[in-house]
């Protein structure tokens, strides 16, 4: 296996717009073998993050650690936590969000929760408030496409700087949506030993904390 922590703006594999520059194209450069499951556009690709989020992605090397990883996502036996910074202030310190995730019916390059949906569940926890903006740690039970952004979206919280689910008062100049993948925890496909990683947040992230965290007492945003 190998344990990739993503930079923004990177896609992860390449499609229609996006052929050149991905995170499949460096893998290929740097890794002699890589899973061939999921065929030459996703060698080695288990799981995936979306472009403007950064963070943790675990990468088979071959077809036997890709089964493995797959049937543990499948089972949900790999925890994936997640870091953002949304809009508002949540009244509950922690909780569940179970609401089911499909295509947008009036735009379908958006996701949105919908009737008849996949079942998409992600549980929430407040690190941080800050009045108007909330620091959250959320782990993923399922992994729906968008599912984390979709969900606060859905619950009137979306993330800052979010470009597709987001509100558009951007106040603070980011790229990308503030989300990014902290944490993987799964067990090794080979010596069945329970593994953990840790991705400490990208300097922009870190600078938003750091703006947040001295104008908490004057929020004047």
């Amino acid at each position: 296996i190998a344990v990739i922590n993503k930079p923004q703006g990177m896609v992860v594999h390449p499609a229609a717009g996006n052929h050149t520059g991905t995170l499949v194209n460096a893998l290929l450069y740097h890794l002699d073998t890589l899973s061939g499951i999921n065929g030459e556009i996703r060698p080695g690709i288990v799981h995936r993050i979306d472009k403007d989020t950064t963070g943790l992605l675990v990468i088979a090397k071959n077809d036997f650690a890709h089964h493995s990883l797959s049937k543990q996502i499948q089972n949900k036996e790999v925890s994936r936590i997640y870091h953002a910074i949304t809009e508002d202030n949540w009244k509950e310190d922690e909780g569940t969000i179970s609401a089911p995730i499909g295509r947008n019916p009036e735009d379908r390059k958006k996701m949105a929760v919908v009737k008849g949906g996949r079942q998409a569940i992600t549980h929430f926890r407040v690190l941080e408030r800050f009045g108007v903006y909330t620091y959250l740690e959320l782990t993923l039970e399922t992994g729906r496409t968008h599912q984390i952004r979709v969900h606060l979206n859905y619950l009137g919280h979306p993330i800052i700087g979010d470009p597709v689910y987001g509100r558009r008062n951007q106040k603070f100049n980011l790229k990308g949506q503030a989300l990014h993948a902290a944490m993987l925890i799964f067990t090794h496909p080979r010596t069945g030993e329970r593994v953990s990683f840790r991705a400490p947040v990208p300097e922009y992230f870190g600078n938003v904390l750091e703006l947040l965290r001295k104008k908490s007492n004057n929020l004047s945003f």
